[in-house]
């Protein structure tokens, strides 16, 4: 796999070898001409008025930090003061932030450069990248099929080396699977080891800042850049810098663990199956014991997962009606306006979710789904817990198949929500995962223990040597 690309440009900016200036410049011409649709704004002002100040830092003989000069993407639901922060929706397509999202804050702190604002699934609606203003996003390595969602644009341009990492942000798998569909590394923390201040909500007890990259190196980089506590997001916590040397050494790691009924299921592809059970096998040679373990059936997974999430999203969104922001289409009372803006400006994919979490949590229901939905996700976290007494990795398929093409999931929600039917368990658990580019056609998910995100990186650098 790839090595470290913070790293070896580091070396070149100090080197002199290039200028940042040009870096920047030619990703910015390659996003420019890229025909994967994951571009719904360039930043190039503000990219080539901070890389101008990096190469003026190297030129009078002062030190640069690793991440200064190195340019990444947004995906654009993230608030960067001053930039269109459109969520790929007609709602929000002339808005613009007025602040700075934490995690990316730190980013800019760091010298870190923005390119561009990702195209993306509508408010983060989606596991495909099709439910957006800016047309599907296209995937990296075969144009006709989907990028993955909702962070397509985010994972293709790492793919594409247009970006450096990028930031996407992962509710049910939205950076893991779109990494998957485009064989880069996508992390999606313990929730609450990054902020989630200037990120738009989705659902607010999953919702997850996440770095997409193509090296597990630079993957650790990012995400201790933007890890810590943040008074503006009180479910935040400090957490130790992860050293490089920390995650070299995996001697640590006993007993891997997986879930039978993933495996031994209708749902997933004969392929992926083989392709994952040889990989059980590698790591079995490799002096590793490999655990059998009982979880939830998937459909429980997405049942929990869509009803606690629809709910969620449908009192997040209530927000947006047009009255203090976004695109107000005026009716002939307040409450016909708020409903003409909102009919006109969801996506049909936003507008089910709302509806369905409206439904979830209205009178007569809210008891017989809601508080339901609840109740089997503090079962998955005790089941999590219990597990992790057994073994210290559980590892799984990132999908049960391959990309759909694009078009197709359009056509079927249901078989959308179902392509989601590995991720989304790992996201109620509220649990560090890692998709590494190994092991099947889409990845596979290495996921530790709460706050164990060392471990997890720590077993990706041992599969790095063992598939």
């Amino acid at each position: 796999m790839m090595e470290s690309q913070i790293h070896k440009i580091h070396q070149q900016l100090v080197n002199k070898e290039i200028s940042c200036t040009k870096l920047v410049q030619e990703r910015l011409d390659l996003l420019k001409l890229n025909t994967h649709n994951t571009v719904n704004s360039l930043l190039d002002t503000l990219a080539l008025a901070s890389a101008a100040k990096v190469d003026a830092k190297i030129e009078s003989g002062q030190e640069i930090g690793l991440l200064e000069g190195i340019p990444f993407g947004i995906k654009d639901v993230y608030m960067v003061q001053g930039t269109y922060t459109t969520a790929s929706s007609d709602l929000l397509k002339k808005y613009k932030s007025p602040y700075t999202a934490t995690a990316i804050q730190k980013l800019f702190a760091a010298g870190a450069i923005p390119l561009v604002k990702e195209n993306c699934d509508s408010f983060g609606h989606g596991s495909s990248s099709e439910n957006t203003i800016f047309g599907a996003v296209k995937n990296a390595n075969t144009p006709n099929l989907v990028g993955g969602g909702s962070s397509g644009g985010s994972a293709v341009n790492v793919a594409k080396d247009y970006t450096v990492f990028s930031i996407g942000g992962d509710t049910g798998g939205s950076v893991r699977q779109p990494a998957g569909y485009n064989n880069v590394y996508g992390f999606k923390p313990t929730y609450g080891r990054i902020s989630r201040f200037g990120l738009m909500a989705y659902a607010s007890s999953t919702d997850c800042v996440g770095p997409i990259a193509k090296s597990i190196e630079d993957i650790r980089i990012v995400l201790n850049a933007m890890s810590g506590k943040d008074i503006k997001d009180q479910t935040t916590y400090p957490s130790e810098t992860i050293s490089a040397a920390t995650i070299s050494n995996t001697d640590a790691i006993k007993t891997v663990g997986y879930f039978k009924n993933f495996i031994e299921n209708d749902a997933i592809d004969a392929k992926v199956k083989s392709d994952f059970l040889a990989t059980i096998e590698k790591i079995k040679a490799k002096g590793i014991q490999v655990k059998e373990l009982d979880f939830f059936a998937s459909d429980t997974l997405v049942a929990t997962y869509y009803t606690l999430a629809m709910a969620e999203t449908a009192s997040n969104l209530s927000r947006l009606d047009g009255t203090n922001y976004g695109n107000r289409i005026e009716g002939a009372s307040l409450k016909d306006t708020y409903s003409i803006t909102r009919s006109e400006n969801f996506s049909e994919e936003t507008k089910r979710r709302v509806v369905g979490g409206n439904q979830v949590l209205s009178q007569g229901f809210s008891d017989e789904i809601y508080l339901k939905g609840l109740s089997v996700r503090d079962q998955i976290a005790a089941n999590f817990e219990k597990d992790f007494h057994q073994v210290d990795i559980i590892l799984s398929p990132v999908t049960p198949s391959s990309p759909p093409k694009i078009g197709d999931s359009l056509k079927d929600p249901l078989a959308m929500y179902l392509s989601d039917a590995y991720t989304v368990g790992f996201s109620l658990g509220q649990l560090p995962t890692l998709t590494v580019p190994q092991g099947t056609e889409t990845g596979l998910q290495i996921t530790a223990a709460k706050n164990n995100d060392a471990l997890v990186l720590k077993f990706a650098n041992f599969l790095k040597d063992t598939i």
